[in-house]
């Protein structure tokens, strides 16, 4: 079993390559913004629970996130390998990842970790918020807090899979083929 870590900053195009390792590799998807959707939508307990923080401003716990991811995981058991996107956000998660992944005798196989310039994030953001509904994409203010909170928390995890050395850096741009190139080389080492 395969399972990575797809990480980059807002407008490095995650979204895109997750695609395309989900077309090559066959992993299934899990993203948490797709699972709070789900949880909420169905009405679920662990939806209910996040639910409640979300309405008091707060952020969902991460026993609520993982609780999520671990459901999934366990629906999915027999899939080759997992595609982690966005997820996990702080050192605490990526501890209960390893934990929930122990149990099913798998574990991370390398975090992908796209580097992009920051001038270029904002470029492509900005290009892809005249075509989007975010307005997150439309305002460069909004893009450096996003990108600086990316930064922010991001490091401390790339820490954390680096000390296991499984962290696989990959220079996001150029073309989606010849970045994705770099991508399948990384992957495929893991089946080796």
């Amino acid at each position: 079993m395969v399972n990575i870590v797809l990480f980059g900053p807002p407008g490095a195009g995650k979204g895109t390559q997750s695609e395309n390792i989900i077309k090559k590799y066959g992993l299934k998807h899990i993203s948490t913004g797709d699972l709070f959707r789900k949880h909420l939508g169905e009405g679920t307990e662990l939806g209910k629970k996040a639910q409640g923080f979300m309405d008091n401003g707060k952020l969902v716990p991460d026993e609520v996130v993982i609780g999520m991811v671990g459901e999934t995981v366990k629906e999915f058991k027999s899939a080759p390998g997992f595609i982690f996107d966005g997820f996990p956000r702080t050192v605490a998660q990526a501890e209960a990842l390893d934990a929930l992944l122990t149990k099913y005798d798998t574990s991370i196989s390398c975090m992908v970790m796209l580097e992009v310039p920051v001038e270029e994030l904002k470029k492509r953001l900005l290009e892809r918020g005249k075509t989007s509904e975010r307005a997150d994409d439309q305002n460069e203010e909004k893009i450096n807090v996003r990108i600086q909170e990316y930064n922010n928390k991001t490091v401390p995890v790339a820490e954390f899979y680096a000390k296991q050395n499984k962290i696989c850096k990959v220079n996001g741009v150029g073309s989606i083929d010849s970045i994705f190139g770099q991508i399948e080389k990384t992957i495929d080492k893991q089946y080796a």
